[in-house]
């Protein structure tokens, strides 16, 4: 009988502690909003556990665990900064890591190997997809802007609601799906049929139309893409082959030339230099502008401009672009070093005091680097260096170290400009494309958590909303409207590394798409993220750069990736050569810096490196999974999966 009792005693205690841990820890049923989302993160149980004393519970809080604050309280009451954070107790910290170990196995197995049947396949299916969606553009929509997926028919600017911008700053009536996506059909090896849509663009397309677009959306998908496809034309160097044609006469150069003139009023009668966001291709700045705008709209012009001013030999280009990028970079905080995301161009005010990674800034740090890429100039790189230490300093949230460590994954959030305190606690999916720039910039292993964390919401929803609460682990809005940032982000993450887990990644993002905006006729923007409703549209850079990122993903074999030469991608998606031709310029000097535009980054603190991405990473972490399997559940975790 002994042994019996023995048994029933070990049995209950057994019951007990698993009801303790249901308790503590939230291994249960949650409270949800109606989209099956525990309403906050366990650690908090844990801290309730584990902290004794009251004080002990705000010092042992991570990101994940932050509410948004009262404006009165200090941004250290917010969420510690990385490296500021007091370290919790190692046996508390140890313990909540521990949660996580238990099917760290299952990752390796999915991830760990990807067969070259399957990539092939892969590479056709995003093919296909491309093909889809340009095929029924040309079918149903050209010459018009866009294609409407769903009825089948094209889509131009809503000229009976011009306060329509949603539509009307991105649709000029210049065919604009045909020019963003030339240089894709270069990329897929369709030599025949990228000569075909370069003459139908010199034949049919002028910008000579009373349409008012923002300049920044004209300079990404219609300047960039003209330049790049006039490059690829007529450079001998080129990776794609001969693709020129005997009667080409630089007509694409000169569409690029008189796109440009028509975008440059905007700079015209601004205090700051900073342009206005819309011109009338016709008329100029129109008489109702408002004098707003964004830091990535009127700070991301430098690529296109100064590869056109150095291919033209005209300096006008650059030096407005530059100039606009200067006056930005001066109205930066004295005490954080950030920017804010919307100014008035005539005052330099800060309307928009909200610094982050995402909508109203992405772009501007993006051209920072690739300007200096591309062109070479210091100034520029210095910039970048200073921009990218502040970002680390203010908006980094969690562990020091990404694959190494305890608590919250690296993860960067939006605060004041002015004192780094915490504004909200969303993120846009705009976001996303960071780790590629930071792969750019060298700082691979804080792109692998960071793009990890981006995977993780998609799987969860099988596509990214536009912005998802981290706190409520819930999205705030509700659309996606096919948007490329984290498919680039892992294809240049899988050309650091060569690691397969990207490959996985790609395939779950093209299995998804497929799954869930495939319409009759195209592949249509998501209306809402968990019911899968949709949108009737198709926006030009689901062609030019989502299928573009995901075709190049899986063809290890692409001229791109064979060529002699280097490439890099503009922020459109548009394929432009690194090339001495743009380090050189037939002028002297591109104006004046301002007073602080340069000095205040400090001596001492632009440091060039040569030494490749992939050294980086270290050899014994260069073939496992890029991110631990603890810590790829812990984020699978903090988004709801499981």
């Amino acid at each position: 009988m002994q042994w019996r009792s023995l048994v029933v005693g070990l049995v209950v205690l057994r019951l007990s502690l698993s009801c303790l841990l249901w308790l503590a820890f939230g291994l249960g049923p949650g409270v949800s909003f109606g989209f099956n989302f525990p309403l906050s993160f366990n650690l908090h149980k844990l801290d309730l556990l584990f902290h004794e004393e009251k004080g002990a519970e705000s010092r042992g809080k991570t990101w994940s665990q932050q509410i948004l604050v009262k404006r009165h309280e200090e941004p250290g009451s917010v969420c510690a900064r990385a490296g500021h954070e007091p370290a919790a107790p190692r046996s508390y910290q140890g313990f909540y890591l521990g949660l996580f170990q238990g099917k760290q196995d299952e990752y390796v197995r999915r991830y760990s190997s990807f067969p070259n049947s399957l990539k092939t396949k892969m590479k056709g299916m995003a093919r296909d997809m491309f093909y889809f969606g340009y095929d029924n553009y040309m079918k149903y929509a050209f010459p018009k802007d866009e294609l409407n997926p769903i009825d089948c028919e094209g889509r131009g600017p809503d000229v009976l609601n011009p306060s329509n911008i949603n539509i009307n700053d991105v649709l000029g009536n210049y065919s604009l799906t045909l020019i963003d996506t030339l240089d894709t059909l270069l990329v897929l090896g369709n030599v025949s049929e990228f000569q075909k849509a370069v003459k139908l663009v010199i034949n049919t397309v002028s910008f000579d139309k009373d349409s008012t677009v923002q300049v920044f959306e004209a300079n990404i998908r219609i300047l960039g893409s003209l330049i790049s496809a006039h490059i690829l034309l007529t450079d001998p160097k080129h990776p794609f082959g001969e693709v020129g044609f005997e009667d080409y006469d630089n007509e694409l150069l000169h569409l690029a030339h008189d796109l440009a003139v028509r975008l440059l009023p905007a700079f015209e009668n601004t205090n700051t230099g900073i342009p206005y966001p819309r011109v009338n291709l016709k008329t100029g700045v129109p008489p109702d502008s408002i004098n707003e705008t964004c830091t990535a709209g009127a700070g991301s012009l430098l690529v296109e401009f100064g590869i056109l001013s150095r291919l033209i030999g005209d300096s006008t280009f650059e030096w407005v672009a530059r100039r606009a990028v200067r006056a930005l970079w001066k109205l930066r905080s004295n005490e954080t070093g950030l920017l804010g995301n919307v100014v008035n161009i005539q005052t330099g005010q800060w309307v928009g005091k909200q610094s982050g990674l995402g909508a109203g800034t992405d772009s501007f740090y993006e051209y920072l680097l690739k300007s200096y890429i591309l062109f070479g100039e210091k100034e520029d790189y210095r910039m970048f260096q200073s921009a990218y230490e502040s970002i680390q300093n203010h908006m980094r949230r969690g562990r020091e170290s990404c694959n190494e460590g305890e608590g919250d994954p690296p993860l960067y959030v939006n605060v004041n400009m002015f004192s780094g305190e915490i504004m909200n606690t969303w993120i846009d999916s705009l976001q996303a494309f960071f780790p590629g720039l930071q792969v750019l910039s060298g700082d691979v292993d804080n792109a692998i958590c960071l793009h990890a964390f981006y995977y993780s919401i998609w799987k969860r929803f099988g596509a990214l909303p536009e912005r998802y609460n981290w706190q409520l682990q819930a999205p705030d809005v509700l659309f996606y409207p096919l948007r490329p940032e984290l498919v680039e982000s892992t294809y240049l993450l899988y050309q650091a590394t060569k690691n397969p887990f990207y490959l996985h990644v790609g395939m779950d993002i093209l299995q998804s798409l497929e799954k869930n905006a495939k319409v009759r006729c195209g592949y249509a923007t998501l209306h809402h993220v968990v019911d899968k409703s949709k949108e009737d549209r198709m926006e030009s850079f689901f062609l030019s750069e989502t299928c573009k990122y995901l075709y190049l993903l899986f063809d290890e074999d692409n001229p791109l990736h064979r060529s002699d030469n280097k490439y890099i991608f503009t922020t459109e998606g548009h394929v432009v050569p690194i090339d001495k031709r743009f380090r050189e310029r037939q002028w002297s000097d591109l104006g004046p810096c301002e007073d602080r535009a340069l000095s205040e980054t400090g001596p001492g603190k632009w440091h060039h490196s040569n030494t490749s991405n992939c050294d980086r990473i270290p050899e014994e972490r260069r073939y496992a999974l890029p991110l631990k399997s603890v810590y790829m559940r812990q984020i699978d975790n903090m988004v709801g999966l499981f």
